[in-house]
C-alpha cells in the first residue's frame, strides 16, 4: 500500500488534494446511505463531508479519490456514463438499471450490509396461492378470462425477466414510485413485486410471500467503469488501493491473530506439538520465533492466524502446549498475493468477489 507516503493536516484533510483523480459515488438516501458511510469507515476510509447540503466529499486516508452523493437510484446510470469510476450501490439497482455490461461491472457483489430480497407477494386472501407455480396457473385463468395479472413493481426488468423464465408470459406490469403494499387494496394492481428485508411490512398489509417467488437476493455491492478507470495510471492505482482495502478488511473479518509464548527446546519441537491439531494450528501452520529472556532461556512466541469461530478452541491448545501470556487480536486487514477484485478490471468474464476468500 501507498498510504504510509501521503501527509495531512491537522484537520485531517490532505495537505494537497489538487483535482480529483478518482471518484467514488456513494447514496444519498435511503437505507444505504448511513450504512455504507459506517462500512468505509470500518475500512480505514472514512468519509469527510464539508456540509450536509454539499454533495461532494472526500478520503483523508486517499487524497485524489472524490466522493460523490447521489440519489440510490442513479449511482449505476453515474458509474456507467463515466461521472464516477466507482460506486457504491445496491446489487437490485445495479442489476436492474445497467444498461451496458461491457462498461459497468460489479467488482464485489456482497460487501456485507444492506441485505434485502426482491419478492412476490400476495393478499393473504388468496388462499389457493401460495407457490409460484400457483401465481402461474392463475396467469393463464386470467388469460383464458381475457384479463392479465396486474403486478406492481419498482423493478421491471428484473421482475419481466424473471417470470419468462418461470414460463409465466401473461401479465401486466404496472410502475408504482409510491409504496407498493397499498396497491392490491386500492385496486390497482393484483400482486406486488417489491423489496423486503424482515418480511414485517408486507405481513402487516396482509400480504404474503410466495414459495420460490424470491426473485433475487441483494445486498450492497461495489461496481466499477471498465473503461474510465484504465484512462489513466493515476486513477487506476487510487482504484487499486481502495479496492484493496475493502477487499482485505472483508478477507481479514472471520479471523484473530493468536500470540503466546510456549517453552521448548527449539523451534521445532514447539511447532511439533502446536501442529498436533492441525484444525486450530493457524491458517499457514504456526510461526515460530525465539524469545530473547536473560534470566530464562528456551522460550519461544507462537503466533497464529484462526477462526473466530474456533478461538477458545485454539486457546486451549495453546494452554495444553504450555502456553502462557496467550493475547488475541482481531485482523484489520488480510492481503494475498494479488487481489482478486482489482484484477477483475482486466478480466470482467471471471466473476465479482466478495472478497473473504480463504
Amino acid at each position: 500500500m501507498m498510504l504510509n507516503n501521503r501527509t495531512a493536516e491537522s484537520n485531517g484533510r490532505p495537505a494537497s488534494r489538487g483535482e480529483a483523480v478518482l471518484r467514488l459515488v456513494i447514496p444519498s438516501d435511503g437505507e444505504l446511505y448511513e450504512p455504507t458511510l459506517n462500512y468505509l469507515g470500518s475500512c480505514g476510509l472514512t468519509v469527510r463531508r464539508p456540509s450536509a447540503r454539499r454533495y461532494t466529499a472526500y478520503i483523508p486516508a486517499l487524497p485524489g479519490v472524490e466522493v460523490l452523493f447521489q440519489r440510490s437510484a442513479d449511482v449505476t446510470s453515474k458509474v456507467e456514463e463515466g461521472s464516477a469510476e466507482l460506486g457504491i450501490t445496491g446489487l437490485d439497482r445495479y442489476l436492474e438499471y445497467r444498461n451496458d455490461e461491457r462498461r459497468v461491472i460489479s467488482l464485489m457483489d456482497d460487501l456485507g450490509y444492506g441485505r434485502c430480497d426482491f419478492v412476490l407477494a400476495v393478499p393473504d386472501s388468496w388462499l389457493d396461492v401460495s407457490s409460484i407455480d400457483d401465481l402461474a396457473d392463475l396467469a393463464l385463468e386470467f388469460r383464458q378470462e381475457g384479463k392479465q395479472l396486474r403486478i406492481a413493481t419498482k423493478y421491471p426488468r428484473l421482475l419481466r425477466e424473471y417470470l419468462f423464465r418461470r414460463g409465466i408470459n401473461y401479465f401486466t406490469l404496472v410502475a408504482v414510485s409510491g409504496t407498493l403494499e397499498a396497491a392490491p387494496v386500492a385496486g390497482y394492481a393484483d400482486l406486488i413485486a417489491d423489496l423486503t428485508a424482515t418480511g414485517a411490512t408486507l405481513r402487516e398489509n396482509r400480504l404474503k410471500t410466495l414459495e420460490g417467488g424470491t426473485i433475487l437476493s441483494s445486498q450492497s455491492c461495489l461496481i466499477g467503469n471498465t473503461a474510465t478507470l484504465v484512462q489513466t495510471r493515476e486513477a487506476l492505482e487510487l482504484a487499486r488501493e481502495f479496492v484493496e482495502m475493502l477487499e482485505a478488511h472483508m478477507r481479514a473479518e472471520p479471523y484473530y491473530r493468536l500470540t503466546a509464548n510456549v517453552r521448548g527446546t527449539s523451534p521445532q519441537e514447539v511447532s511439533a506439538t502446536v501442529l498436533t491439531r492441525p484444525e486450530v494450528s493457524g491458517l499457514r501452520g504456526p510461526t515460530i520465533a525465539p524469545v530473547y529472556n536473560i534470566e530464562e532461556q528456551d522460550w519461544y512466541s507462537v503466533s497464529l492466524l484462526v477462526r473466530k469461530d474456533r478461538l477458545m478452541e485454539a486457546v486451549d491448545h495453546l494452554r495444553d502446549c504450555g502456553g502462557i501470556e496467550i493475547s488475541a487480536s482481531q485482523l484489520s486487514y488480510l492481503f494475498k498475493g494479488d487481489s482478486s477484485v482489482f484484477n477483475r478490471l482486466f478480466n470482467p468474464a471471471a466473476g465479482a468477489t466478495a472478497g473473504t476468500e480463504d
